[in-house]
């Protein structure tokens, strides 16, 4: 598990404030738009929907937040209308970046996400320029105290899972993204119950950082996932777990 998508989970298991829930229902609320939009607004029909909208119920969303959102996706409401856009780039330590948003301005979201990269020891890369180091995979996260992670190995590969992995307190299921809603239903079929799923860049290879860099890249990550445009930030660093730690206090 790279160290970024630890420091990620550390971070969501920490109590939000209201301005935190805030954020995570803009940045939820961009997803379920822009995934009716592309794939229509049912989603028994559009797993990309399906999972956005399980993961909102999960947090907690209204239910007519997520309808009016679904409803906008598909045209049925006027609103904001949000383009789906993805940079790469580096940070420090020379660490890969992949970085997912959804903006109603590309100008003002590339000039913002370059000036966060520059301004914590990073830079924007050309399209391509990371992408190669990550493969995209579905993730399925399951409650390590409720289950022996021998149960969940079982159910996880019966269902065409590809790997089970504990990591803080869960189960990482990961599987290829033409499982990834085969392998849900299969470990809801075995009573195995999760709690979130979603989809990911996994990086082929990490990279250590450690020292000032590894302080660097947590305030820079930080600092992209804080931002109202940015979605989801994919990192291949194992980052300090003393820095981690200091962090997260």
């Amino acid at each position: 598990m790279a160290g970024h998508n630890k420091w990620s989970q550390i971070k969501r298991k920490k109590a939000v404030n209201d301005q935190k829930r805030g954020k995570m229902f803009t940045k939820l609320i961009r997803e379920i738009t822009v995934s009716a939009r592309e794939g229509g607004g049912e989603p028994e029909f559009n797993p990309r929907l399906r999972l956005a909208v399980d993961t909102a119920k999960a947090e907690n969303m209204p239910l007519e937040n997520i309808e009016r959102a679904i409803k906008r996706g598909t045209g049925e409401l006027e609103g904001v209308s949000y383009e789906e856009l993805e940079y790469e780039g580096y940070g420090p330590g020379g660490v890969a970046l992949f970085i997912q948003t959804a903006t109603d301005n590309q100008n003002r979201t590339v000039a913002e996400v370059r000036h966060l990269l520059e301004k914590n020891g990073g830079n924007l890369g050309t399209t391509g320029s990371v992408a190669w180091q990550f493969d995209r995979k579905g993730q399925i996260f399951v409650d390590a105290s409720r289950y022996h992670e021998e149960a969940v190995f079982e159910a996880a590969l019966e269902a065409g899972g590809e790997d089970v992995i504990p990591s803080e307190g869960e189960f990482v299921v990961t599987t290829e993204l033409t499982e990834f809603h085969q392998v849900q239903e299969g470990l809801k079929a075995a009573g195995v119950e999760f709690v979130r799923a979603e989809l990911a860049m996994i990086p082929k290879v990490e990279v250590e950082v450690t020292g000032k860099d590894a302080e660097k890249l947590v305030k820079l990550l930080d600092a992209l996932d804080d931002h109202d445009d940015v979605q989801r930030v994919w990192s291949n660093a194992n980052i300090d777990e003393k820095v981690l730690a200091e962090a997260m206090s």
